[in-house]
């Protein structure tokens, strides 16, 4: 069965709701968007403390890594949105654009810092201070301040006082180099995803078609153009990506086609877009032939490039009674459904300090980011009392990774800590969160070790920890890099070089990883991207 679109749209997630949203706007343009999850509606999406319960359940890809030879040979855990809303469903909220420096070091024509300010303050809705004006006021994307910090955060933030750290007004200026709350994609004290932001708003209108379950097989391309896509329903064997996918099942046969007459247009994500990218035929030609799949077109950086942000944690018993270990109390879920208060509105990552390790880092090289709890195992091990977690995260990894075939199978491997910088400078995050816990603030809060956390001290000792129990902050990015060079996969414009009416618009044209968080980036490229369609169409 064939079905004619404007535009096919391959992924609900942060970027892939922006686009179903901006493209439907056009009456006259028919749009489809295609989910490989399902619906929305469960409750622990809804409940900002609860994206821990989604992980490794149908709302999850779950997928793992290979190997690593660098991290003690461990296969690392990734968990990916695969619901609508992508993993903006699952996420914790922390809306961190980044700093001046990541978008101006892309160098890449009409991606400058001031030239994707305005995508970023287009999508923002600010709720309460907006201290020197730093966010938008009038987007979908409402961004607050948690409603019920844990009072060990406020101690965290004294902290950071006292060490002599820079208080940020405001996170998300051009430098986010000190210590803040952190702020947060909810609204009333509840997850605010894209979903919710772009996705819903568009649903009643005529010409948006959204498809759940589908899990798009291969992108159809005719004498070098993309025609449109073929899908399946159910989970026939899915491999795709954070919000779309591509499945692993056969490249043709069986399936539904939906044609575009303009574009097709990836949303899947760094793992998702460059995997259906490979099943179509698009990649590197050698490597393809060698796992069964026709070439279209030789593109031998995609899935290269991969990059992702690390985390190690320090984890400290806390002996008060005060943390989110006592989050899921009846009281608790009452304040929560009642009034959108309590420890149940917690994102778990409630403040931030963005810091340099040496003064001749041109911008943060580790972020902290404060957890009132234990965070174990990816928040899935049930602690043993109440503690407390500051998390060093490395944010622009010199380590590269990629995604390739086996078979029709995904492989993802990160490639972590394959560049001995990674490790020096986490080592020195690692030590700086212990700084920060034998302050005066948090000594009242910070208690001798919680396992598996057992107080490494030396930097070989802090780095064996690392490579021993360090895991993803699902920051995956950079597998379809956008450039001017004509080595990479999309151009300034997100086109695929070499395959007419096929764009990728996710965080996998990112060149270098930003240093902050990706749900911001991914939306500004939505609607970046939106943009980008609509000149072309104009144009032609």
């Amino acid at each position: 069965m064939d079905m004619d679109y404007d535009y096919v749209i391959v992924g609900a997630g942060s970027a892939g709701c922006v686009l179903a949203n901006r493209l439907s706007e056009d009456p006259s343009a028919r749009v489809l968007l295609l989910e490989a999850g399902g619906p929305d509606r469960k409750l622990e999406i809804r409940m900002p403390v609860g994206f821990a319960k989604l992980f490794k359940t149908d709302y999850d890809w779950n997928f793992t890594t290979a190997k690593q030879p660098e991290m003690s040979g461990r296969e690392l855990y990734w968990p990916r949105g695969r619901v609508i809303g992508g993993s903006s469903s699952l996420n914790a909220q922390m809306w961190v654009r980044g700093h001046r420096a990541d978008y101006d070091g892309w160098d890449v024509p009409g991606w400058s810092y001031e030239e994707v300010l305005p995508y970023f303050r287009k999508a923002e809705r600010r709720v309460g201070s907006n201290r020197g004006g730093v966010y938008g006021t009038a987007g979908p994307v409402y961004i607050s301040e948690l409603r019920s910090p844990n009072v060990t955060t406020t101690a965290f933030l004294t902290a950071c006082e006292e060490l002599g750290l820079t208080r940020l007004d405001e996170l998300n200026g051009p430098s986010n180099e000190g210590y803040c709350p952190t702020p947060v994609t909810q609204h009333r004290g509840r997850r605010w995803s894209a979903a919710d932001a772009y996705l819903r708003p568009a649903t009643k209108r005529p010409n948006l078609s959204v498809v759940t379950a589908a899990h798009v097989r291969r992108v159809i391309i005719e004498d070098g153009r993309a025609t449109g896509v073929e899908y399946g329903h159910g989970p026939d064997g899915a491999a795709g990506g954070a919000s779309g996918g591509a499945s692993g099942g056969g490249a043709s046969g069986g399936g539904t086609v939906a044609r575009a007459a303009r574009e097709v247009i990836l949303s899947a994500g760094a793992i998702g877009s460059p995997h259906l990218l490979m099943l179509s035929g698009v990649g590197p030609a050698d490597e393809l032939r060698a796992q069964g799949v026709e070439p279209v077109r030789d593109l031998p950086e995609v899935g290269r490039n991969l990059q992702d942000h690390l985390a190690s944690g320090v984890i400290l018993n806390c002996p008060r009674p005060v943390t989110l270990t006592g989050a899921e109390s009846t009281a608790n879920l009452l304040r929560f459904l009642v009034r959108g208060r309590g420890m149940l509105t917690s994102n778990v990552g409630e403040a931030v300090a963005f810091i340099r390790t040496t003064p001749d880092e041109p911008a943060p090289d580790i972020e902290l980011i404060f957890a009132p709890g234990p965070f174990i195992d990816h928040g899935m091990t049930p602690p043993s009392g109440h503690g407390l977690t500051i998390a060093s995260i490395l944010l622009q990894p010199e380590s590269r990774g990629r995604i390739s075939l086996n078979g029709r199978e995904v492989v993802i491997d990160p490639a972590y800590l394959t560049a001995e910088a990674d490790i020096r400078r986490q080592v020195a995050g690692l030590r700086k969160a212990r700084e920060l816990f034998a302050t005066e603030a948090l000594k009242p809060f910070a208690g001798p070790p919680m396992d598996p956390y057992w107080g490494p001290r030396t930097d070989e000792e802090l780095a064996r920890w690392i490579r021993e129990r360090s895991e993803t902050l699902y920051h995956p990015v950079g597998t379809c890099r956008m450039g001017a060079d004509a080595e990479s996969v999309v151009d300034p414009a997100l086109r695929v070089r070499g395959v007419a009416g096929l764009r990728v618009a996710d965080v996998s044209i990112m060149p270098v990883i930003n240093r902050g968080h990706t749900h911001a980036p991914a939306v500004m490229i939505g609607e970046k991207a939106a943009d980008l369609i609509a000149a072309d169409r104009t144009a032609s």
